[in-house]
């Protein structure tokens, strides 16, 4: 039978509230809504009716005030449109539980007393901008999973009487094991919202992605990082954050006890840095380890006698004895001052003839030679200083010149009181002081003499003493004058009296006379020591990586070992270091990094040989010859008040500029003002004087020396005191904070410009200057030479002049790409083009590398560590700068053949490195 229509009359759904019908009391003016209840509901909707507004009863005056924030009017939604209405109550129902869900997921709070948003929802604690117009995130409407029973699942296959009796089991829940989710069709509105905003979301990570992998944030990075912070500001952050007071302390702490390379002192101070590195936040910091050849003297393993020899055999006693040691400056410090002794020195007990030769060259005792003295089994006695100020070399001439032994005295005339006050009051060698010092050959073999060219780990292979190049032959002291002058007035009317060249300034000496082989006084020289072949030693390194470019470093070293207290010589270097480790460090924690990376180097055992940074630099060549971009030294960086800079030409150009900032405050002029009334115009000449040996001339590394000198110090003796600086040296250390604000504007440049600031057309014309230098040169000798010079000789001049040549126009083209660099960033706002950086960080790798172009491969012959054509000390005089100095070897020597296959070598190098700096255009 037909069902009756009255049995399923649709029953109209009540009418939507409005906003304010919603929210309205019992005594408002608007209709009051209440949701009708189901027969099958029979809990209580208290929490429905609060939130639709319920009745006046059971509203407050707070609920009638504002709606919840958020809210919006309920819909209706059905995911079935021919699914039939159950029953009106049902509806009702059914439609406040899908507005209370609603509400509940959008998170209302109806409390009035919080404090009114224009946004829906709080979006964590990122504090958002406040527009004028309202706006919410679209809320994406997953589809609901309904669940059938099997009877449901047949409805649309019934008879109209099925579906009756189906419609009347509608009011009750059938439970059935076989169910099954219902997922919608393909033509849903639900669905097509989904995929859309699927495919939104895909192209909005996809969009994100692209941005990242290219060139856009690699660019913003520097400014995320060294960008943050402006250039000016830091700058005046380093010049008025180096402190003085901080330095004095530093300087303090490093002088309280001798510190000899290897020795327990030694390590202490290399814990301390190591600390103080990480307490100053330096990254990466470590201590590196290396097994060398020193010596130690023993205490009673050194003599100094004249012998009475009447029986003419050399076994007579001794009549007098040298006092070696200098007075007593280590009270109330730990532990004793350092014994008188040379490093390197060959162990050895000799007597013979003692013969005065003024200044210890090979001029000199030759001169010896042509008065007729006999020279062999010999001890000569010479003074510091003059045309060959390296002690090594003048024993090794003594050695040359058959001595058996060799003393080496501080004469007055060259650094004592007939120069000016002495220590401790002033800047001279006092009678008792001593200069101590190593006679190993620094310019014939750097670095721990038995492993020449490669790192001395505790396990590699070693030469044996008597093969390496790097030591002397006979043993050596260094004495006082105080002692000299003994020996030199045991000497009046032997010999031949000396010219007046070779007059010394020792008092009480009455006449100056050579001796001879015949009637001279007996000395004996005992130096008797203490050799360790595999000494540990250690250097200490901590780092501030760079952002941009981590691999490439700019590196500031300083030794750390002394002969004795050492204030001048290193520590006035040590407490800068460590001052500009300690101002870095603050940038560091304040969120600053530079764009290249900034090392910090402690040396050891550089007082022997340059043992510590030499062995770093061959343990790493080639790493430092890819990625060391400049290295800054400090030494001996302040004994007085004249700035002294030694370097590669990069450098001129920005040190002018950063002189042209720091002002002196004594004389109330620049730095650079006060360099030009010196008329020092240029950068001098790097030599081998200390730690930029292995970086300039091994591995090509651009390298500084800075510091400011006086008219002297108390050079490696013990008067090189805290005291000394304090009372002389620097009295206020204004001139270690000057240095200080230097180098740390230095450093700051050098690896934060996004150009690296080298001066390369500077570079390329003293490159000309130089070579029109050396081929006057050796046009001259040339026309003095006692051999044939081959023909070939005019033709490696000239090509050593046309590399020149081609040196500037390469570097006149390379820089001109900076031009363009500039003008694409200003066309850009100030932002680097996309593609740009990474051409940047080219170009400033090829500026490096012209450097490392110098080298050869194959080093100056006989001398292979030193590599580089330009620059490498001189043969004979290893203290003073060589420019070229593999022609200059060969052309002294007077092998014509080999010097003019040497010249065209270096034409060869100097055109390769020229032809490297010109080709490409970066990547264009």
């Amino acid at each position: 039978m037909a069902p009756d229509k009255s049995q399923f009359r649709y029953e109209p759904a009540p009418p939507i509230p409005t906003y304010d019908e919603a929210i309205a009391s019992g005594a408002g003016s608007h209709t009051v809504f209440e949701a009708p209840h189901s027969p099958l509901d029979a809990t209580d909707h208290t929490e429905g009716h609060s939130l639709l507004g319920g009745t006046a009863s059971s509203s407050s005056t707070n609920d009638r005030t504002r709606p919840p924030r958020g809210y919006q009017p309920p819909t209706v939604e059905t995911d079935d449109e021919g699914e039939s209405w159950g029953s009106s109550d049902d509806d009702s129902d059914s439609e406040a539980d899908h507005v209370r869900r609603e509400m509940q997921e959008m998170e209302i709070d109806d409390s009035s007393h919080r404090s009114q948003s224009i946004w829906g929802k709080r979006i964590g604690r990122f504090s958002l901008p406040r527009w004028k117009w309202g706006w919410r995130l679209p809320q994406i409407s997953l589809p609901r999973f309904r669940r059938h029973d099997a009877n449901a699942s047949l409805e649309s296959a019934t008879t109209p009487a099925a579906n009756g009796n189906a419609n009347n089991s509608n009011n009750e829940e059938q439970p059935s094991s076989a169910s099954r989710f219902a997922f919608p069709t393909f033509g849903s509105t639900a669905l097509f919202l989904l995929v859309g905003r699927l495919l939104a979301l895909f192209l909005l990570l996809g969009f994100v992605y692209l941005i990242f992998v290219s060139d856009v944030f690699g660019n913003m990075s520097r400014r995320l990082g060294s960008g943050m912070f402006n250039p000016n500001d830091i700058r005046q952050y380093l010049e008025s954050n180096i402190s003085s007071n901080q330095i004095k302390d530093n300087l303090q702490h490093f002088t309280s006890y001798s510190h000899l390379a290897g020795t327990e002192g030694d390590y202490a101070l290399m814990e301390d840095i190591e600390l103080l590195f990480r307490k100053y936040g330096l990254e990466d910091v470590s201590r590196d380890t290396y097994h060398v050849y020193l010596n130690y003297p023993k205490a009673d393993g050194r003599a100094v006698e004249i012998i009475d020899d009447k029986a003419n055999n050399g076994k007579g006693k001794a009549i007098w004895s040298a006092k070696l040691e200098e007075n007593d400056r280590a009270s109330g410090l730990t532990g004793h001052q350092t014994w008188a002794f040379h490093g390197h020195s060959k162990t050895g007990d000799v007597r013979g003839r003692l013969i005065y030769a003024n200044y210890g060259s090979r001029e000199d005792f030759q001169r010896i030679k042509d008065l007729g003295i006999q020279t062999a089994g010999a001890i000569a006695l010479v003074r510091y200083y003059g045309p060959h100020a390296d002690r090594a070399l003048k024993v090794k001439a003594a050695e040359l010149a058959g001595f058996a032994g060799c003393l080496i005295y501080s004469d007055p005339l060259d650094d004592g009181f007939k120069k000016g006050d002495t220590a401790p009051k002033g800047p001279f060698m006092p009678a008792d002081g001593v200069q101590r010092g190593s006679v190993s050959l620094m310019s014939w073999v750097v670095g721990d003499v038995l492993t020449p060219g490669w790192g001395s780990r505790e396990n590699m292979p070693r030469m044996k003493k008597e093969q390496t190049k790097g030591l002397v032959k006979i043993p050596s002291l260094p004495l006082a004058w105080r002692d000299a002058k003994v020996l030199l007035q045991h000497l009046k009317g032997k010999g031949h009296r000396v010219p007046e060249d070779w007059v010394g300034g020792v008092p009480d000496v009455e006449e100056w006379w050579t001796g001879d082989h015949e009637n001279s006084p007996i000395v004996r020289l005992k130096n008797d020591q203490d050799e360790n072949e595999k000494q540990a030693i250690w250097n200490v390194y901590g780092s501030i990586l760079g952002i941009e470019q981590e691999e490439k470093k700019v590196i500031i070293g300083n030794h750390r070992d002394a002969w004795t207290l050492g204030a001048a010589d290193p520590h006035s270097g040590t407490a800068i270091m460590l001052e500009l480790a300690r101002v870095f460090g603050e940038l560091l924690r304040m969120g600053w990094r530079p764009l290249r990376t900034i090392q910090f180097m402690s040396w050891d055992a550089e007082e022997y040989n340059l043992i510590g940074s030499t062995e770093f630099v061959e343990q790493n060549d080639d790493m430092l010859r890819k990625d060391a971009l400049a290295y800054i030294n400090l030494d001996t960086a302040v004994t007085g008040n004249a700035l002294h800079v030694a370097g590669s030409p990069v450098f001129k150009g920005l040190l002018m500029q950063i002189l042209d900032i720091v002002r002196d405050p004594y004389e109330n002029a620049t730095l650079k003002e006060l360099w030009e009334r010196r008329n020092a115009n240029d950068l001098e000449g790097l030599g081998a004087g200390s730690d930029y040996v292995a970086f300039q001339d091994i591995v090509g590394t651009s390298s500084i020396d800075l510091h400011f000198a006086g008219k002297g110090h108390p050079y490696h003796s013990s008067y090189d005191t805290f005291e000394w600086m304090e009372q002389v040296g620097d009295p206020d250390f204004v001139h270690h904070t000057m240095l200080g604000q230097v180098v740390a504007l230095l450093l700051y440049e050098l690896t934060d410009r996004p150009v690296l600031p080298f001066d390369m057309p500077h570079y390329a014309e003293k490159i000309r200057d130089w070579t029109g230098e050396i081929v006057r040169w050796v046009e001259d000798q040339a026309k003095n030479a006692k051999d044939a010079v081959p023909k070939e000789l005019t033709a490696s001049l000239n090509s050593m002049i046309k590399a020149s040549d081609e040196v500037m126009e390469a570097v006149r083209r390379f820089v001109a790409w900076e031009h363009e660099w500039q003008s694409s960033v200003i066309a850009s706002g100030g932002w680097e083009p996309s593609g740009w950086g990474r051409r940047r960080c080219e170009f400033n790798s090829k500026m490096a590398w012209f450097e490392t172009d110098l080298l050869d491969p194959e080093g100056i012959p006989n001398r292979t560590q030193f590599k580089h054509v330009l620059f490498g000390p001189q043969l004979w005089s290893g203290y003073d700068e060589a420019y070229f100095p593999s022609i200059r070897d060969t052309v002294a020597s007077g092998d014509w053949g080999l010097a003019n296959r040497t010249i065209a070598k270096v034409a060869n190098i100097i055109k390769r490195a020229a032809a490297n700096l010109a080709e490409g255009t970066l990547g264009g």
